[in-house]
């Protein structure tokens, strides 16, 4: 059976039984959705949580579902340790192209004119001053006009009204050259933005492919296995087929509305000003569909954008520096970046930072390179190396305006003591914790030799309970 949000919430069953947890209060889609998720985050417990009954709304609505790596890793078909200790999640899997099928389950249902209602559906409003209902977990696929291309992306989507959203384009988002393009001609964008899937496809999705398109067949090997699509019902756009709700538009060539505010990743309200207007055509889906959902600034929203950006910047540096070893992106902190490299030769570091700045360079702030020897899932490890082998008048790197101007980082922006605020660019910077490149000899690093501590028998080892 072809992978789909239904089956891997069958795995998740399965395989990691009671992190799926049904709610069956009557929940308001105003904060009532994140106030469970803002409960169990307060405890440090991730579930993912499948609210039966949102208040204005037919369809139930799943937040949370890969708030932790063991559920990523389920949906990637590895084991945990690659995405807690590796950066190799994905790679080596060959992309496979999306096969255009008839008859698609999302289309069971369709939804035109007045009946294609953005109300009847359980959109939520995340947190506490964000400016109304926010869609987060749609996939919104575009045609490039000049190439032909489907391009698919996560962006976010504030609900204006029952036939009107918004759509933020930041920085070098691929959908918005698409809708500059169809916009220099004076024409509307068709969209179809689809909601509620398999993570392997939204991993696809969130990629970073170098140039248009391509997220169909990163999903493809994500999933290790082709995306099923079927042609829209008011465009020629190609859409999941087996995803749970397509709502269909266009996005308006002159139009642009105040969007916001809205709590992004970073955990500040920043960004929003005047975005394009999509207006919704159609809205399709499968019977008894399930809406998704993700929890603004969450746990999910952080690691569903760190994971696939981690697989992408560790190959932007593997072509630039081969001796490149590890890549992390840490969970609390997603605009820092740290890499291990075998060094050889001391430009290596500043060649395998721009490499990875160039990679995202809407959100790093810093990246710290270390050697191979320097694990880079330990913070304490790669603290211990800039407190050894980093010298701030030599290996610090200050890029001024290299970020913004605005977006989602708040140092990207100018503020005034009445509240006004000014995009502005801001500095990034390149920490160098390597050693000297050979053949300059550097102290050795002290350690238990590995192959007494591999003889060490824990079995002779016990309690003392008296002297």
């Amino acid at each position: 059976m072809a992978k789909d949000l239904r089956t891997f919430l069958a795995d998740v069953v399965k395989h990691d039984p009671g992190s799926l947890k049904r709610v069956t209060a009557t929940v308001d889609r105003r904060f009532g959705v994140t106030a469970y998720g803002a409960w169990y985050d307060k405890r440090n417990e991730y579930p993912a949580l499948l609210f039966a009954d949102v208040a204005g709304s037919s369809l139930p609505c799943l937040t949370n579902l890969v708030a932790t790596h063991d559920r990523m890793a389920l949906a990637l078909g590895v084991p945990v340790e690659v995405l807690t200790r590796s950066s190799l999640a994905g790679q080596g899997r060959a992309g496979h192209a999306p096969v255009e099928v008839t008859g698609a389950p999302v289309q069971d249902i369709v939804w035109r004119g007045a009946d294609a209602d953005l109300g009847r559906l359980p959109i939520p409003v995340h947190n506490e001053l964000d400016g109304g209902p926010f869609l987060t977990a749609g996939v919104a696929i575009m045609r490039d006009p000049e190439s032909g291309r489907l391009n698919a992306g996560i962006y976010r989507h504030h609900v204006y009204d029952g036939r009107r959203m918004g759509v933020w384009f930041f920085g070098s988002h691929d959908g918005g050259t698409i809708h500059r393009r169809y916009a220099a001609r004076g024409e509307p964008t068709p969209v179809a933005i689809a909601v509620g899937h398999h993570p392997a496809f939204l991993m696809g999705a969130v990629s970073r492919v170098p140039g248009i398109g391509g997220e169909y067949e990163a999903a493809g090997a994500f999933l290790d296995e082709p995306v099923d699509v079927v042609r829209a019902v008011t465009s020629d756009l190609l859409v999941p087929a087996r995803a749970e709700v397509v709502i269909e538009g266009h996005i308006l060539p002159d139009e642009r509305v105040e969007e916001g505010p809205f709590a992004e990743w970073p955990g500040h309200y920043v960004g929003g000003g005047s975005k394009p207007v999509i207006e919704v055509s159609a809205i399709t889906m499968r019977r008894d569909a399930i809406f998704q959902d993700i929890q603004a600034s969450g746990r999910e929203h952080r690691l569903m954008g760190a994971l696939p950006r981690i697989a992408s910047i560790h190959e932007a540096v593997r072509q630039k520096v081969p001796g490149l070893r590890a890549v992390n992106i840490p969970l609390h902190a997603r605009m820092h970046c740290y890499l291990s490299i075998r060094k050889e030769f001391d430009s290596d570091p500043t060649r395998a930072a721009f490499a990875a700045f160039n990679t995202e360079p809407e959100n790093l702030r810093a990246v710290v390179v270390v050697d191979d020897d320097i694990d880079v899932y330990d913070e304490r490890e790669v603290a211990w190396a800039i407190g050894t082998r980093f010298d701030a008048a030599e290996d610090l790197q200050v890029i001024p305006k290299w970020n913004g101007p605005g977006g989602l980082l708040p140092t990207n922006w100018s503020y005034d003591a009445d509240g006004g605020r000014t995009p502005r660019r801001s500095s990034a910077v390149i920490v160098d914790a390597t050693k000297p490149a050979p053949p300059v000899v550097f102290p050795q690093r002290a350690r238990v030799p590995l192959d007494a501590v591999a003889a060490v028998d824990p079995a002779a080892v016990e309690d003392v309970t008296s002297l």
